[in-house]
């Protein structure tokens, strides 16, 4: 566990990324140098930083064991590197049994501490669907649902992880205990994006009374897909503290503890709520 700071930058890394394994975590150490020397200690990359290709059997070829594999190893060197705590966006992990193992992967987001060690593991529960005409997602067909809620002692307190599609979900983030950071790495399409990404972000921090990291993918990808970008730090009142709209890069901002606190003693929501209760308060 670390110990919880009262101030702590943070930055989110805005990826395009491709189906060359060599070049995305080339171009992941770029952003996350970038971060670091501007101040950042906690840095998240984005969703299937690692690889986008053209065939989604490709990214379950490249599904590491959990703890050992190329992509986790260049994460963890990474984060000892620039002594930050680094949110490796997510690595394909095989399945250690069962029936999936060579067909599915877990879609996995990862933490790393300053001495690269991995700290926290988050399997995407909610995995994407949709159908739009010529646009269509099925992440099922090559991703296994994790089943657990994502939850570690960060830096600045608690921190709830959540991939992309979990977004949409709530229930997710009113797990006890309440995060002080919310993770979402992310491939928004552009047409969900477009609708709906900044919307959802700044309903999650407000209901929660959260930091959110947003950090996204941008462009267009080898398969066709077109991301929508636009990743952001959100603050506890929903404002959006920084942002990086259409290309590569980062957004970094302050996070501070005072202003959390202030918020929640302002609009006591959290201590309000009547239908969801804390495991350790009885109900009658």
């Amino acid at each position: 566990m670390s110990e919880m700071q009262e101030t702590l930058v943070a930055a989110v890394v805005q990826m395009s990324s491709t189906d060359d394994v060599t070049h995305n975590l080339a171009q992941a150490r770029r952003w996350v140098e970038q971060a670091a020397q501007a101040g950042a200690t906690l840095i998240c990359l984005p969703e299937y930083f690692c690889w986008i290709g053209r065939e989604e059997s490709e990214r379950v070829a490249l599904a590491e064991a959990f703890g050992d594999g190329p992509i986790q190893h260049a994460l963890a060197q990474l984060a000892r590197d620039t002594g930050t705590w680094l949110i490796g966006g997510t690595v394909p992990i095989r399945p250690a049994n069962g029936p999936q193992i060579g067909t599915h992967a877990y879609n996995t987001a990862l933490m790393f501490d300053p001495e690269g060690q991995c700290s926290a593991r988050y399997d995407k529960i909610h995995l994407f669907s949709f159908n739009q005409g010529a646009e269509q997602h099925a992440e099922g067909d090559t991703m296994v649902g994790g089943e657990s809620v994502g939850t570690v002692q960060g830096p600045f307190g608690t921190l709830r992880f959540s991939v992309c599609y979990d977004l949409r979900f709530p229930e997710l983030y009113r797990v006890w205990p309440i995060a002080d950071v919310i993770a979402v790495p992310a491939a928004f399409t552009h047409t969900t994006g477009l609708a709906h990404w900044e919307l959802l972000l700044r309903a999650r921090a407000v209901e929660n009374q959260a930091y959110v990291l947003a950090s996204g993918q941008c462009g267009t990808h080898p398969n066709g897909w077109r991301t929508f970008g636009h990743s952001m730090i959100i603050g506890p009142w929903g404002e959006v503290l920084a942002r990086h709209d259409d290309e590569p890069g980062v957004a970094i901002a302050t996070l501070e503890r005072r202003v959390l606190e202030e918020v929640r003693g302002r609009l006591p929501v959290l201590d309000h709520r009547r239908l969801s209760t804390p495991p350790d308060v009885s109900r009658t």
